[in-house]
């Protein structure tokens, strides 16, 4: 039986689904906004007390009413913090409702002051700084994997460089964009889905309507999507190319970035962000007895965290900046 393809209100409420559940994608904004937090702090006294984040791929915002809650925390009525976020979509509608979400979310929070920048992927940024001195942050989540041209991705890591950011935060899938045969890409995608669909039993039980939804509509679109690999042609976004950690540090290096120590407030973080979405299985860092369950692993000297599912990593977070 051929799986047909979820529509795009199947595939949204899939993505939500996930991302209620499991510390997957959570991990991946919550490790980044940190990040960016801190850049901001580290700059306070002469930045006007603005930060401009350049998110390459918004996808609807989730990532951001998180990092609105933690600046206003920083903020108050009378010291306000503005934030705006330049967000590259995929569509109009896309732009329109993530800036409808975000602009709704930060009326909450009346000591900081909130503009948004919808872009259509491939505009080219014009006048980034809008404010002087403003901290600038580019974030990288889950966006280069999409450039299937090793041009673009270079073309675009110079482009960032350009801008003399503050901070670039990378988080990308663990895989591998090499052109080996397909039986070797094959297991190497066996093995991450496998590794998925375990997690799973930790988040939702068996006969759940929304782990169906997830296994179906976004783990079962990414499986097509990596079955299709050799069909996808070079300005196909939606047949992604993963990279291994090493693989994008010798990328970033080669343009011109030098990675920065993750702070051990971002490791805790993240520690408590899987105890919190833990429930059905024993909870593991990186040098427990045992490999059962989600674990976070310090790497790179740790310049680089990673979530794994037991001993399989599947995302990596690193944080860079200009030389």
């Amino acid at each position: 039986m051929i799986m047909k393809e979820p529509t795009s209100e199947e595939e949204f409420l899939a993505f939500t689904d996930l991302y209620r559940v499991s510390p997957y994608y959570q991990f991946a904004h919550f490790t980044a906004n940190q990040a960016i937090i801190e850049a901001f702090e580290k700059e306070e006294e002469s930045n006007n007390r603005a930060l401009h984040v350049i998110d390459f791929d918004v996808s609807y915002g989730f990532q951001w009413p998180s990092l609105i809650q933690s600046l206003s925390e920083k903020a108050t009525s009378g010291n306000r913090i503005l934030l705006q976020i330049t967000g590259y979509g995929r569509s109009l509608e896309e732009l329109q409702e993530t800036e409808s979400r975000l602009v709704s979310f930060s009326k909450g929070f009346r000591n900081l002051v909130f503009e948004f920048q919808g872009l259509l992927r491939g505009s080219k940024l014009i006048n980034p700084r809008k404010k002087k001195n403003e901290t600038v942050a580019v974030n990288l989540v889950s966006h280069l994997n999409t450039l299937n041209e090793f041009l673009k991705i270079s073309d675009t890591l110079k482009s960032i460089h350009s801008l003399n950011p503050s901070i670039v935060v990378l988080v990308e899938q663990e895989g591998s964009r090499s052109t080996r045969s397909f039986l070797s890409r094959f297991m190497e995608s066996l093995h991450y889905f496998a590794a998925m669909f375990d997690s799973l039993e930790d988040c939702l039980p068996l006969e759940s309507s929304e782990r169906l939804s997830i296994e179906k509509n976004h783990l079962g679109k990414e499986i097509k999507s990596r079955l299709n690999y050799d069909r996808c042609n070079d300005t196909d976004s939606n047949c992604p190319r993963y990279e291994k950690m090493e693989a994008w540090k010798g990328r970033m290096e080669s343009h011109g970035f030098s990675g920065i120590k993750l702070s051990s407030k971002s490791l805790i973080q993240a520690k408590l962000l899987l105890k919190i979405r833990t429930h059905y299985s024993p909870l593991q860092f990186d040098g427990g007895s045992s490999s059962v369950g989600f674990r976070v692993f310090e790497r790179d000297d740790g310049r680089a965290i990673s979530l794994g599912w037991q001993d399989r990593c599947l995302l990596t977070a690193s944080v860079w900046h200009c030389l």
